[in-house]
Formats: C-alpha cells, sequence, structure tokens
C-alpha cells in the first residue's frame, strides 16, 4: 500500500464574521447603480432644496415683461414664462416645497389609510359596507377634482395642499 500525502488545508474558524441583515441590504444596495443613481437624483435635488437660492441666476419671482414666454437660451436655461420670470430659477427655488409637500402628503396618506383599514377590518358588517361604498363612491370623482375644490375652499396653504393630497391618497 502507498500512502497518499495530501496538501494540508487552512485551518477553517470556527466563526465565521457575517454581516447582519442590515449590512447585507446596506451592501447590496451600495452595488447597485440604480440606487446609487437614484441617491444622486435624491442628493441633488436636496442640496438645491437647502441651498437653491444661492446659485440660481435670476430671483425666481421677478417679472420681466419683455422676456415673456422666451424659449430657452444661454441667458434663460429653461426660458421664461407668461410673466418673465426664469423657468430654471423656479424650478430649482421651488424644489424646497416639492421635498416638503410630498413626503408629509405621503405620511398622512399611509397613516390615515392604515387607520381607515384597520377600522374596517375591525368592525366589518354594516360599518364595512358603509365606509367601502363611500370609499367607491369617492375614488370615482376624479383626484384633481377633489384636489381642486378642496383647495378654493379651503386656501392654497402648504398645510391645506398636504392635508388634501394625503387624504386624496389615502
Amino acid at each position: 500500500m502507498s500512502s497518499t500525502d495530501s496538501p494540508s488545508l487552512p485551518a477553517v474558524p470556527d466563526i465565521v464574521a457575517r454581516r447582519s441583515p442590515w449590512g447585507e441590504v446596506l451592501h447590496s444596495l451600495v452595488r447597485s447603480p440604480t440606487f446609487l443613481t437614484g441617491l444622486g437624483i435624491l442628493l441633488f435635488w436636496v442640496i438645491c432644496a437647502l441651498f437653491g437660492e444661492h446659485f440660481v441666476p435670476y430671483d425666481p419671482l421677478d417679472a420681466d415683461i419683455i422676456n415673456t414666454l422666451a424659449p430657452p437660451s444661454a441667458e434663460h436655461w429653461f426660458g421664461t414664462d407668461q410673466l418673465g420670470r426664469d423657468v430654471f430659477s423656479r424650478v430649482i427655488v421651488g424644489s424646497r416645497d416639492i421635498l416638503t409637500v410630498a413626503p408629509l402628503a405621503t405620511i398622512l396618506a399611509t397613516i390615515a389609510g392604515t387607520a381607515l383599514g384597520l377600522v374596517i377590518g375591525y368592525f366589518r358588517g354594516i360599518v364595512d359596507d358603509i365606509v367601502s361604498r363611500v370609499l367607491e363612491a369617492f375614488m370615482a370623482i376624479p383626484v384633481v377634482i377633489i384636489a381642486l375644490l378642496a383647495i378654493v375652499a379651503l386656501g392654497t396653504s402648504k398645510i391645506t395642499v398636504i392635508v388634501v393630497i394625503g387624504l386624496s391618497f389615502a
């Protein structure tokens, strides 16, 4: 009989360092080009919202009657509106409102929808039937019409817009 010598294998440690489940998620997200692209776009808009007034070429509220409805050019990158206001400046400065209204309306819609679903699920029977019919009638009307009617009745404050959007999509 002949003996065969096998090359020695390195010792395997008993405990292998592993990432936590959140570490695995973060690791896979950081390696995803889609996630990094979305994160870059989000960071761009957050920077615009925080520091937009400091690097826009024109005041977003200044009207210039001579340059009304001007097409995009080197002077006005996105052109001008009906009052001659620079559209690029208005988009950059307006990002602050969008980045506050959208998340707050989403949170309100989630809370209201969850609460309504819990009430319907808990009480069932006649309460379920009544609330379901009211919601079906509400969903039959276009959201834009409901939003416009509510804003006309309640005003155009930021809180009103958040509540109208949040409850329209609850």
